[in-house]
């Protein structure tokens, strides 16, 4: 692809960036000092109270005699503890994510025929306007899934006539709609990166209206629409376990910041989006399916303990995978004993493993989960119990699909869309104010020095650049 922007000179950008460092640093004892919480999390990972909800909450520890008491995590959505809403719709063997859309939005779980309605709307909104595929997915791709994800959402605001409408029937009207085709914006994303980039046939299949979220999304992506029933049945369950998670979660608290500046929908679902595709927040499971990549070449024994414990160290030591002294997939800032969604989407983890023929590499995984914890107690001071999440087997779930990595994080996008929904519609409807903390500024005052005055680089070491 052509690059359009001139060059930099490497030179002048380095003594520029060395000056901007050097003015930017802040002394890390400051923040003691000022008692400021960094993160907006204290230090024992609480996090700071900034907002109310009644979407989701995220539950870790037990406060007793004012001490956090770790406990097995809890997640629920509008009060409704998760596991009984996947225990409900999986009893029933029927998809759970359109449900799960409605009990976010509306506050309730729908009946049979309300389900019915909302299933049929969703359908009925997936088709994307004339030639918006050929226009702008397909036009200019991008190498970056969730860039493009981003662009094709900023351009339906010019497609829509009531944008700015921020009313709540219409604002609704608008995250229906980007509910119901964000699955299809995704999967012909990530078609017209493989064919530009990589020179791959491009095959593009139309959403079915017979079809839930899930199914939608593996005959999109797959060129013969094939998928069996424990893959439809394992993807719509990750889309439910991670529509919604508190208000806190970076992501959805953009959503918040946005919203309560008046934008628009389109803009804040694409701060969200941005939010989102930073590996802290939604690249996780790709880094649990890289790292354990790692460990498979480096671990000539998978069923040893001592040979993978020694790679968790050096993994803590800095001394394997990527030098980062993390162990991906393990530990939360909330969760302590146990996170509710990883538990449940390992109820079904092995039964793939065993229809993909990889049940070697899911004892590699079980054994990691059961030493990692043990392993950082021994290395780091902790202040509450590790224990894996869900990123931990979510990618490797997706490798077992054959869905490609460049597709894991707008999965998760595909299904957060409906807890930013949620959010934005409940930021709109109770806030009025915008949100706005405070930063206390540690810059000392100084004087203005007229330029006659200023005594920078000698003008003969300075080097032009070339923009």
């Amino acid at each position: 692809m052509q690059n359009i922007y001139p060059q930099f000179d490497e030179h002048e950008i380095a003594r520029l960036a060395c000056k901007a460092e050097s003015c930017g640093r802040i002394d890390p004892e400051q923040y003691a000092r000022y008692d400021v919480k960094r993160g907006l999390r204290d230090v024992s990972g609480k996090g700071v109270l900034a907002g109310l909800t009644r979407i989701g909450e995220v539950h870790g520890h037990i406060l007793e005699e004012n001490k956090l008491i770790p406990t097995h995590g809890k997640l629920y959505y509008r009060g409704i503890d998760i596991e009984d809403l996947v225990r409900g719709f999986l009893s029933e063997e029927r998809p759970g994510y359109e449900e799960t859309c409605y009990l976010l939005l509306m506050g309730e779980l729908p009946a049979r025929h309300e389900l019915e309605c909302f299933t049929r709307l969703l359908a009925d909104h997936r088709a994307l306007p004339e030639e918006f595929v050929s226009g702008i997915i397909l036009k200019s791709s991008s190498p970056d899934v969730m860039n493009a994800l981003a662009r094709s959402v900023l351009a339906l605001y010019s497609y829509d006539e009531r944008a700015d409408d921020i009313s709540i029937p219409n604002v609704l009207c608008q995250c229906l709609k980007l509910i119901a085709c964000f699955p299809q914006l995704a999967v012909y994303a990530y078609q017209a990166c493989v064919h530009r980039h990589h020179n791959q046939s491009l095959i593009i299949h139309s959403p079915s209206p017979e079809l839930g979220t899930a199914e939608n999304f593996l005959h999109m992506l797959r060129h013969d629409s094939k998928y069996t029933k424990l893959e439809a049945r394992l993807l719509d369950l990750s889309l439910v376990l991670h529509a919604e998670h508190g208000g806190g979660n970076n992501s959805s608290f953009i959503t918040h910041v946005a919203t309560s500046t008046g934008t628009d929908t389109y803009s804040a679902i694409v701060a969200a989006i941005g939010s989102l595709k930073g590996p802290r927040h939604g690249g996780a499971n790709l880094k649990v399916l890289q790292m354990m990549e790692d460990m498979k070449r480096e671990v000539s024994n998978w069923t040893s303990e001592d040979e993978v414990r020694d790679y968790l160290f050096r993994l803590l030591d800095g001394q394997a995978f990527d030098r980062s002294g993390l162990i991906y997939g393990i530990g939360h800032a909330v969760y302590s004993l146990s996170d509710p969604r990883a538990l449940l989407f390992k109820k079904y983890v092995e039964a793939l493993a065993r229809e993909k023929g990889l049940e070697e590499e899911y004892r590699l995984y079980e054994l990691v989960e059961r030493l990692a914890p043990e392993t950082i107690a021994r290395k780091r001071r902790m202040y509450k119990g590790v224990s894996a999440n869900v990123d931990f087997y979510s990618g490797f779930v997706y490798r077992m699909m054959g869905i490609p990595p460049e597709l894991f994080t707008p999965l998760f996008a595909i299904s957060r869309i409906a807890g930013w929904s949620a959010h934005r519609m409940e930021e709109l409807m109770n806030a009025g104010k915008i949100i706005r903390p405070a930063y206390k500024s540690v810059s000392a005052k100084r004087k203005y020095t007229p330029m006659a005055s200023r005594h920078g680089e000698p003008a003969d070491k300075l080097k032009p650049t070339a923009y």
